[in-house]
């Protein structure tokens, strides 16, 4: 008995603990988040390049998925985590952090302007996603280290 209550005592003592430890770094999320963006970019490219078929649900949603990830985006890079998890992101980020947010901005305005444009084809889809990967790339070559 005194040895269930020793262990029940420790789980309610450190299982919280844990919980808050187990919380994952913001290095881990915004690399989670764009992993998310990556794939909908592909989806997207391969429409745009002919190598799939034009499909608006799935384009549509990979739009959302950029817009979601562009209003996230901005707020996982706090102080402390210019380093570790094999971090991608250039120290320039929080050396000139103005220039990054305004980046960030860029994108959730070309990525929310290509969700309410809502693309039904094709020729509809190249502008809006085009404006979208246009700041990707700006933001990758500041911010971003290159493989």
């Amino acid at each position: 008995m005194l040895r269930s209550t020793l262990i029940l005592t420790a789980l309610i003592t450190f299982v919280p603990a844990i919980a808050v430890f187990a919380e994952e770094a913001p290095q881990e999320v915004r690399h989670e988040l764009m992993e998310d963006v990556g794939g909908a970019a592909k989806s997207i490219g391969k429409m745009m390049k002919g190598e799939a078929p034009f499909d608006a649900a799935i384009a549509n949603e990979s739009l959302r998925t950029w817009a979601d990830a562009a209003a996230r985006f901005g707020d996982l890079f706090p102080e402390g985590s210019e380093t570790g998890y094999d971090t991608e992101a250039k120290a320039t980020i929080w050396t000139d952090r103005a220039g990054f947010d305004e980046q960030v901005a860029l994108f959730a305005k070309a990525a929310n302007a290509a969700v309410a444009a809502n693309p039904q084809s094709l020729d509809q889809l190249k502008p809006a996603a085009g404006a979208v990967f246009k700041t990707c790339k700006s933001c990758h070559e500041s911010y971003r280290v290159d493989d």
